[in-house]
């Protein structure tokens, strides 16, 4: 009876594992803190190759999700300097239209749109 239901339990993982076939491809975007009605974030290509939505300092270049983990690459732009970066976040949660990811103890979360 206990591997009945250890069997059950695990199957139902399983199926709930299936059914979140959401793609983490796409438009990304988040509120920009203390501007309201305003968005910010990221578009990611099935290529590799990835985007900034209404950020100028920072130009996101490419993406690559491993594991649980989504590494984003690209160039912060400043005074007299480019700097390149890849930011490791993450994944928390991915569903069809949103994203939570978590980098150190901040969690940002995110709403796919069809904004690029």
């Amino acid at each position: 009876m206990k591997r009945l239901r250890d069997l059950t339990a695990v199957l139902g993982m399983v199926a709930l594992t299936a059914c979140n076939n959401a793609s983490i491809e796409g438009s990304w975007v988040e509120p920009v803190p203390g501007m309201p009605g305003m968005q910010q974030g990221f578009v990611l290509d099935g290529d590799g190759s990835a985007s900034s939505i209404n950020m100028a300092t920072l130009k996101y270049e490419a993406w690559k999700k491993v594991g649980n983990r989504l590494l984003l690459s690209g160039t912060s732009i400043g005074n007299h300097q480019n700097i390149s970066f890849t930011d490791t976040l993450t994944i928390e949660k991915l569903t069809q239209d949103s994203l939570t990811l978590k980098r150190g103890e901040l969690l940002l979360r995110y709403a796919k749109t069809n904004e690029d």
